[in-house]
């Protein structure tokens, strides 16, 4: 079954995020881009108290740690995160889907 990857940053907005991902050659508007292998799903955004969270649904711990190793520490280096995120928690999912129903509610 998948693994959930929760990981909240203190010092980390919108900037930042947007040149992780232009070195990772990820588009977040499009989607579009060079996603890693076991990534099922990704979000993220901004906090409350002005840090940054990202959730994601991983094959498994092993695919995210090479995606770690790789490619996504070197890029968060590139646009200057040097700390640990203020949490990183794994959880087994005990489900994971992706419905898509409309709620009917018009913006």
């Amino acid at each position: 079954m998948a693994e959930i990857l929760i990981l909240e940053f203190e010092g980390f907005g919108a900037e930042t995020y947007e040149r992780v991902n232009q070195s990772l050659g990820i588009d977040q508007d499009s989607g579009e881009g060079d996603w890693p292998a076991g990534l099922h799903t990704h979000m993220a955004g901004p906090t409350e108290g002005g840090g940054w969270i990202v959730v994601e649904v991983w094959e498994s711990q092993e695919d995210q740690d090479e995606f770690m190793k790789t490619r996504l520490g070197p890029a968060l280096g590139k646009a200057g995160v040097t700390g640990r995120p203020k949490r990183a928690e794994w959880s087994k999912a005990r489900a994971h889907h992706a419905p898509k129903k409309p709620s009917g509610k018009k913006n």
